[in-house]
Protein backbone atom coordinates (compact mmCIF):
# COMPACT_ATOMS: atom_id res chain seq x y z
CA UNK A 1 0.00 0.00 0.00
CA UNK A 2 1.47 3.38 -1.07
CA UNK A 3 2.14 5.51 1.64
CA UNK A 4 -0.59 9.16 1.80
CA UNK A 5 0.95 12.11 0.60
CA UNK A 6 2.66 14.62 2.86
CA UNK A 7 0.94 17.83 3.19
CA UNK A 8 3.13 20.48 4.92
CA UNK A 9 0.57 23.16 6.84
CA UNK A 10 1.52 26.71 8.08
CA UNK A 11 -1.49 27.95 9.61
CA UNK A 12 -1.98 29.94 12.97
CA UNK A 13 -5.13 30.31 13.65
CA UNK A 14 -5.35 26.70 15.69
CA UNK A 15 -8.78 25.94 14.87
CA UNK A 16 -8.75 26.50 11.27
CA UNK A 17 -5.40 24.27 11.56
CA UNK A 18 -7.26 21.79 13.08
CA UNK A 19 -9.79 21.49 10.57
CA UNK A 20 -7.03 21.73 7.81
CA UNK A 21 -5.65 18.55 9.26
CA UNK A 22 -9.05 16.61 10.07
CA UNK A 23 -10.03 17.64 6.08
CA UNK A 24 -6.46 16.74 4.75
CA UNK A 25 -6.60 13.32 6.53
CA UNK A 26 -10.17 12.54 5.55
CA UNK A 27 -9.18 13.10 2.08
CA UNK A 28 -6.15 10.59 2.25
CA UNK A 29 -3.39 12.55 3.20
CA UNK A 30 -0.97 12.94 5.89
CA UNK A 31 -1.06 16.61 7.80
CA UNK A 32 2.60 17.93 9.17
CA UNK A 33 1.93 21.50 11.12
CA UNK A 34 4.96 23.62 10.87
CA UNK A 35 4.59 26.70 13.35
CA UNK A 36 5.71 29.32 11.18
CA UNK A 37 7.12 29.94 8.03
CA UNK A 38 10.93 29.89 9.12
CA UNK A 39 10.28 26.61 10.56
CA UNK A 40 8.61 25.42 7.02
CA UNK A 41 11.51 26.34 5.32
CA UNK A 42 13.56 24.10 7.48
CA UNK A 43 11.82 21.34 7.51
CA UNK A 44 11.76 21.36 3.56
CA UNK A 45 15.30 21.88 3.19
CA UNK A 46 15.86 18.87 5.45
CA UNK A 47 13.73 16.86 3.87
CA UNK A 48 12.36 18.40 0.68
CA UNK A 49 11.57 14.91 -0.72
CA UNK A 50 8.94 13.99 2.34
CA UNK A 51 6.62 16.56 1.30
CA UNK A 52 4.41 16.56 -1.44
CA UNK A 53 3.06 20.36 -1.21
CA UNK A 54 2.66 23.18 0.87
CA UNK A 55 -0.65 24.67 2.39
CA UNK A 56 0.11 28.08 4.11
CA UNK A 57 -1.66 31.22 4.87
CA UNK A 58 -0.65 34.37 3.66
CA UNK A 59 -0.59 35.80 7.47
CA UNK A 60 1.54 34.20 9.53
CA UNK A 61 3.69 34.55 12.82
CA UNK A 62 7.16 34.93 12.53
CA UNK A 63 9.21 36.70 10.10
CA UNK A 64 8.11 35.16 6.85
CA UNK A 65 4.62 35.75 5.18
CA UNK A 66 3.19 32.97 3.33
CA UNK A 67 4.47 34.58 0.22
CA UNK A 68 8.13 34.41 0.78
CA UNK A 69 7.41 30.74 2.21
CA UNK A 70 6.01 29.54 -1.18
CA UNK A 71 9.19 31.38 -3.17
CA UNK A 72 11.56 29.45 -0.86
CA UNK A 73 10.03 26.20 -1.07
CA UNK A 74 10.09 26.64 -5.35
CA UNK A 75 13.77 27.41 -4.55
CA UNK A 76 14.06 23.86 -3.25
CA UNK A 77 11.98 22.88 -6.16
CA UNK A 78 10.89 24.85 -8.73
CA UNK A 79 7.76 22.66 -9.70
CA UNK A 80 6.76 22.17 -5.83
CA UNK A 81 2.76 22.60 -5.17
CA UNK A 82 1.31 25.40 -3.39
CA UNK A 83 -1.80 26.28 -1.97
CA UNK A 84 -2.64 29.56 -0.35
CA UNK A 85 -5.09 29.80 2.24
CA UNK A 86 -5.97 33.38 3.13
CA UNK A 87 -8.65 35.62 4.57
CA UNK A 88 -7.07 38.78 3.25
CA UNK A 89 -4.60 39.57 0.86
CA UNK A 90 -6.03 37.03 -2.10
CA UNK A 91 -5.88 40.14 -4.26
CA UNK A 92 -1.81 40.30 -4.00
CA UNK A 93 -1.81 36.53 -5.61
CA UNK A 94 -1.63 37.87 -9.27
CA UNK A 95 1.47 39.61 -8.55
CA UNK A 96 2.93 37.90 -5.18
CA UNK A 97 1.96 33.92 -5.76
CA UNK A 98 4.35 31.59 -7.02
CA UNK A 99 3.94 30.54 -10.52
CA UNK A 100 0.76 27.91 -11.07
CA UNK A 101 -0.17 27.80 -7.39
CA UNK A 102 -3.67 28.16 -6.45
CA UNK A 103 -5.52 30.60 -4.00
CA UNK A 104 -8.32 29.65 -1.37
CA UNK A 105 -10.18 32.12 0.27
CA UNK A 106 -11.28 31.44 4.06
CA UNK A 107 -14.19 30.87 4.88
CA UNK A 108 -13.37 27.47 2.74
CA UNK A 109 -15.02 23.79 3.57
CA UNK A 110 -12.99 20.75 4.12
CA UNK A 111 -14.17 19.54 0.79
CA UNK A 112 -12.98 22.70 -1.34
CA UNK A 113 -9.39 22.23 0.44
CA UNK A 114 -9.14 18.31 -0.76
CA UNK A 115 -10.09 19.39 -3.66
CA UNK A 116 -7.70 22.05 -4.37
CA UNK A 117 -4.86 19.74 -2.80
CA UNK A 118 -5.92 17.07 -5.44
CA UNK A 119 -5.20 19.41 -8.29
CA UNK A 120 -2.42 20.56 -7.16
CA UNK A 121 -1.18 16.93 -6.97
CA UNK A 122 -2.27 16.02 -10.17
CA UNK A 123 -0.93 18.87 -12.26
CA UNK A 124 2.19 19.02 -10.22
CA UNK A 125 5.23 17.21 -10.68
CA UNK A 126 5.37 13.61 -8.89
CA UNK A 127 5.88 13.61 -5.55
Amino acid sequence: MQDAPIILVIEDDRDLQMMVEDALRDGGYEPAIAGSGEEALTLLKAFRTKYSALVTDIRLLGRLDGWRVARGAREIDPSFPVLYITGGGGDEWPTRGVPDSVLLNKPFSPDELVAAVAKLLKNGAPA
